[in-house]
């Protein structure tokens, strides 16, 4: 094939490509583009556990609005559930969204979230009971719901226990290297600095790294998330260092107290198992030890030739057993 059929090829599909697309969206623009209904919601961003309150709007007046209700969609079953108590979502709403309030007054329909959570953002969508007009729907509406969880900071390199529990007191030995690092869980991925109580430095970072501790490096330091959205979403965490003197028995630092107390249970699991097994085994002997069962009270077989057999000289009729 020559190189002319090859870019002829290529532009044939890359045309065929564009008119797939050019089609998509004419479907979707007449699907929606004439859609009468339509959300209308907060502007601005909602804190978590905010109030926020969304209103159907039916911008042609070609529904009644009896007849008009709110729905969600479930992530997790991928369906749309109705909001008001209707049979089939009486169950959904009295479980997940049991504080909604809806109101029908002047023609609007209102549905008020008294407590937002982040997983009650969305999307939601108003919809007619007219289930044969193509635009009885509305396009999906989510809420902006902004949060940041509590801050956790940690030590690296001491293990993995430690990012399960966030320090409040951290004891190091002299010349020791500490890193520490903080994290939240936020809406948008937030600002974090350092601070030193007394001192007018900040360190632009989750991560705060002392090479060589002296005592000049004890004392209370801050770290602080900011939320980029939001300014006044703020959280910050304080965690004392404390510098040992070189003297200091070795088990006097947070490292070591952590590696005893995750040696202690690592301990008292291995003589749980022992002892189970242990157990198990001694129980599984004696099964495999017993004997026969000797039960005197059963009969024994009277053979022919037997002394039991042979006639009784004594004229007892009685038959033999």
């Amino acid at each position: 094939m020559c190189a002319f059929d090859v870019q002829a090829l290529a532009l044939e599909t890359l045309r065929m490509r564009a008119r797939v697309l050019f089609v998509t969206a004419l479907l979707a623009f007449l699907q929606y583009g004439t859609a009468s209904l339509i959300v209308k919601g907060l502007t601005e961003p909602v804190l978590e556990g905010g109030e926020a309150t969304l209103e159907c709007v039916d911008t042609e007046s070609k529904f009644n609005i009896s007849t008009l209700q709110f729905e969600k969609f479930s992530k997790h079953m991928q369906r749309w559930y109705r909001l008001d108590m209707d049979q089939y979502s009486y169950l959904y709403r009295r479980c997940f969204f049991y504080g909604v309030e809806f109101t029908r007054e002047n023609g609007r329909l209102l549905l008020k979230l008294p407590r937002v959570q982040t997983w009650m953002a969305g999307p939601f969508r108003c919809i007619s009971d007219n289930a044969t007009d193509p635009d009885n729907s509305s396009l999906p509406f989510t809420i902006p719901v902004h949060y940041m969880r509590e801050l956790s900071v940690y030590r690296s390199g001491v293990g993995t226990l430690s990012r399960y529990y966030s320090l409040q007191d951290l004891r190091v030995s002299l010349g020791d290297n500490v890193e520490l690092n903080c994290c939240t869980s936020a809406s948008e991925t937030p600002e974090y600095f350092w601070a030193k109580e007394g001192e007018d430095w900040i360190v632009p970072s989750s991560t705060l790294r002392l090479e060589q501790v002296r005592d000049m490096n004890s004392g209370k330091y801050t770290c602080t998330a900011q939320h980029p959205t939001v300014r006044s979403l703020i959280k910050t965490h304080t965690i004392s260092i404390t510098v040992l003197p070189e003297d200091a028995a070795w088990y006097e630092s947070t490292t070591a107290r952590i590696t005893l107390m995750t040696s202690a249970a690592g301990v008292a699991l291995f003589v749980v198992i022992l002892s189970i097994t242990v157990f198990l085994c001694r129980r599984a002997k004696q099964r495999t030890s017993k004997g026969p069962i000797d039960d005197h009270s059963q009969k024994k077989p009277i053979y022919k030739n037997s002394v039991e057999s042979l006639p009784s000289t004594t004229g007892d009729k009685d038959p033999l057993v």
